[in-house]
């Protein structure tokens, strides 16, 4: 899936779009997607000048991006739902993430009942793991759509 296919699907715009590519996708049950980190990201301006580093609560909102996609491919009318963040365990950061790294990230669903679900995600730089966390998310209804 393109960028294109993403905004159509996602509600999340620039600054706060935060995938770039889906690479695999099955709907309903898992995801993987891409990020390029560039120099150019507005956080890198105060996180930190002269040792730039991803925030890790960027990270992980990148992995909720991409699960808010799988479960948006897998309803009716996509349009008439947006994804609300609501809630995470187990969160852990492995390393840090800098300009020029790609983030692969990894997302399977644990459970999933009506609107909502509980993801298993991992973001990796090539082999290594750069944070890993357990996400909940739920689809609300869009008013006037």
């Amino acid at each position: 899936m393109n960028l294109t296919e993403i905004l159509d699907l996602l509600p999340h715009r620039y600054p706060l779009l935060l995938i770039d590519r889906i690479l695999e996708l099955e709907p309903g049950e898992r995801v993987v997607a891409l990020k390029n980190v560039t120099a150019n990201e507005s956080f890198f301006q105060g996180h930190f000048p002269g040792y730039p580093v991803m925030p890790g609560v960027l990270i992980v909102e990148a992995l909720a991006q991409a699960g808010c996609a799988m479960m948006l491919s897998a309803v009716e009318n996509p349009g008439s739902k947006v994804p609300f963040f609501a809630g995470i365990d187990r969160c852990k950061f492995r390393r840090p993430v800098v300009p020029g790294d790609q983030l692969l990230l990894e997302l399977k669903v644990l459970r999933q009942r009506g609107g909502s679900c509980k993801l298993q995600g991992r973001a990796l730089v090539g082999e290594e793991v750069a944070a890993e966390a357990e996400i909940m998310a739920v689809l609300g209804e869009r008013e006037g759509r």
